[in-house]
């Protein structure tokens, strides 16, 4: 019987053999080739690399930013890390494996993510550093930002004014909450304000009641909100009892989320100024509750026209628009940035200038 099959098979006319076996390798290359897909060069394809997107900021920029790059004709991949470094790093390496045109990052931590950046650079692929500068490493091409400096001025000049220190007949105690030590930028916020209050500190006018006068001495690990309270807590209990604490300089909402806190726990004084940065909506509402003083606002709709320009400069050959190229050094080289302008907002002027922008929604703010 087996003998038979095997003449049958060798009776097949050697062309429609060659034909059969052709057809068989067509349809095998057919299955194999289905699930790859070729990029179209006309394409390109930008990658968004973000902490998280629990966190408000990142999750309505991220994607603010998309749609934007999307109604120019890109596509985009978005990925978010969970606040973890390591899913980080191996998320912009997927990106690179994606065939990724450009990449944006927003670092979870600046000086953590030169492995990927390693990477980028081999590929040859631009990398913008959003608004957290990444240090240790030439490869990051271009910064947008706001000017962070800036942000403590505006910070530091909202308490000189509204206490008149030109003019003050009194001390002022005054305390400080800094950012991640981790962040690039925590550092400008601090000396800006700090700089701006320096003549009134070392003249007595302020009174820095805890000691507590320096960045390492005033920072606060990740930003995190608990971790603020904990330390604001901490200050009260040990010099506050019998005194009032008239100014809170506190770096950013989460912050100024941990000092509102802990002065609602077992503060007896008179409610001191307290400065912010970003205008999360639950710290909006404590401005207008008097929870918070003021909030320095960075109008996310000029950081994300000036990357998506950046992008659009980088595939047209044409000289990026920046307009710094001095202040910025990451370990490793000066990075040519573009600094967007930041404003302040509090109880007389923030529902107006946060709507008209569209930030938030009146409805929101309720």
């Amino acid at each position: 019987m087996i003998m038979n099959r095997c003449c049958k098979l060798n009776s097949i006319k050697p062309k429609i053999w060659k034909t059969f076996c052709l057809a068989v390798l067509i349809m095998f290359m057919f299955i194999s080739l289905s699930g790859c897909k070729t990029k179209d060069p006309s394409v390109k394809t930008i990658g968004i690399s973000a902490p998280s997107n629990d966190i408000q900021r990142w999750a309505v920029e991220t994607v603010l930013m998309r749609d934007k790059l999307r109604e120019k004709g890109y596509e985009v991949i978005i990925q978010y890390a969970s606040s973890d470094i390591s899913m980080q790093i191996s998320q912009i390496e997927n990106l690179i494996a994606k065939d990724a045109d450009v990449l944006i990052v927003i670092p979870i931590e600046s000086a953590s993510l030169g492995e990927a950046m390693d990477m980028a650079a081999e590929h040859e692929i631009p990398v913008i550093s959003y608004d957290m500068l990444i240090t240790n490493t030439d490869a990051v091409s271009y910064y947008t930002t706001f000017d962070n400096y800036r942000v403590g001025t505006i910070q530091g000049q909202y308490v000189k004014d509204k206490l008149d220190l030109d003019h003050a007949d009194r001390s002022y105690n005054i305390e400080f909450t800094a950012g991640d030590p981790g962040d690039n930028n925590a550092g400008f916020f601090y000396n800006g304000a700090v700089d701006v209050l320096k003549p009134y500190l070392d003249s007595g006018v302020l009174k820095i009641v805890s000691g507590q006068d320096s960045f390492g001495k005033c920072a606060t690990p990740s930003w995190n909100t608990e971790k603020a309270q904990q330390r604001a807590e901490n200050i009260l209990a040990s010099y506050y009892n019998d005194t009032a604490v008239d100014v809170w300089v506190a770096s950013n909402d989460t912050t100024a989320l941990g000092v509102s806190s802990a002065l609602a726990v077992s503060y007896k004084g008179s409610y001191p100024l307290i400065t912010g940065q970003d205008c999360t909506l639950i710290n909006v509402k404590n401005i207008l509750n008097g929870k918070q003083t003021m909030s320095v606002f960075k109008d996310p709709s000029l950081l994300i026209d000036a990357t998506v320009n950046m992008v659009d400069e980088i595939f047209s050959g044409k000289p990026v628009t920046v307009n710094d190229t001095k202040t910025y050094y990451n370990g490793v080289k000066i990075v040519p940035s573009y600094l967007c302008e930041p404003v302040y907002v509090d109880k007389d002027n923030c529902i107006e200038l946060l709507t008209s922008s569209g930030f938030y929604t009146i409805d929101q703010l309720q």
